[in-house]
């Protein structure tokens, strides 16, 4: 079964309308761009068996804008729903009964298991989706336009896999599979998600549809450790939360959204990716779940470091005060 049909079934199948890529209309557009192409050298009395030229009038007035609203429309849908349903997972006594009435929530723990599950599943299709799509325009116009266009959408963070809320799903469904083997109970999560190791550094990887793998690199490039209390930026990239203080020049104390907005990333050095920050708390329960050594050691270190930078907070703070 060819993936646009496939993909087509599966947009089909589900309960609720999602936002998807259409492949139909996107590839009706370079079928209709090939056309005029061919007729225009029928015109002038010349046939050639080629594409339209790389910089087509025709399909970048259509083709990418319309791309580019979809590809914002499913990584808007992804992250909101993948957010409200960490939040649930996450919270804790009266918190959680509140969220459940308030999202009118119904069902048990393993409504919310499978909802994971399965946007986990949208996530991946719609990133294979729009990878097959842009290959599609590229062998059309002999060009690497689409790859461009691929960079430009990770810069605008529109690209589905750069979301931290699937690097969160994928360590949600990678707890809810140790806790249940712990306890004896048969795991119903997603099996296609896995930490692994590479000279020992962890690797957060799941397999996508079509043989497509995505590892994330759990290595902060800061200390070159592995991420402990971990934070995506908006850019996508992953550090520890006391290595982004220091990267972003502000204090434990004050936090990260006290940023200023012309501090970089340390590693794209897009600025302004401070401010959206998104603490991943699944993948720190996942970390100290599976390197409990390391995590302790971290622990005490971040403790001393954090009663430093509060002391020395409060102690400016109190000169200031009586004017010294």
């Amino acid at each position: 079964m060819k993936f646009c049909k496939k993909y087509q079934e599966y947009m089909q199948g589900q309960e609720k309308k999602l936002p998807g890529v259409g492949f139909k209309k996107l590839k009706k557009i370079l079928k209709n761009c090939r056309r005029e192409f061919q007729s225009k050298n029928d015109v002038h009395g010349v046939l050639h068996n080629q594409t339209c030229p790389q910089h087509c009038p025709v399909c970048d007035g259509t083709f990418f804008p319309s791309l580019l609203k979809e590809m914002s429309d499913i990584v808007g849908c992804f992250n909101e729903r993948a957010q409200k349903l960490l939040e649930l997972h996450l919270a804790s006594g009266f918190r959680k009964y509140f969220i459940w009435f308030k999202g009118k929530l119904q069902g048990s723990h393993v409504t919310l298991i499978q909802e994971g599950k399965d946007l986990v599943n949208y996530a991946l299709i719609n990133a294979v989706a729009i990878r097959k799509i842009l290959k599609k325009y590229d062998k059309v116009h002999f060009s690497k336009q689409g790859q461009a266009f691929k960079s430009q959408a990770q810069s605008m963070h529109i690209e589905i896999l750069q979301s931290p809320w699937l690097c969160e799903l994928m360590a949600f469904h990678i707890n809810l599979r140790e806790t249940k083997v712990k306890s004896g109970m048969t795991p119903a999560s997603f099996e296609g998600c896995y930490l692994t190791f590479n000279d020992g550094k962890p690797f957060l990887s799941c397999e996508l549809f079509d043989s497509v793998k995505l590892d994330i690199d759990l290595t902060c490039s800061i200390c070159l450790d592995t991420v402990f209390d971990p934070v995506s930026l908006t850019c996508g990239h992953i550090f520890c939360y006391m290595c982004a203080c220091s990267a972003a020049s502000v204090s434990i104390v004050n936090g990260l959204k006290a940023a200023e907005p012309k501090e970089k990333c340390p590693l794209c050095r897009e600025a302004g990716v401070y401010e959206g920050f998104v603490h991943l708390d699944e993948l720190s329960i996942l970390l100290r779940r599976s390197c409990s050594e390391y995590w302790e050691q971290r622990l005490q270190m971040e403790r001393a470091e954090r009663v430093r930078q509060a002391k020395e907070h409060w102690e400016s703070q109190c000169q200031a005060f009586v004017g010294v």
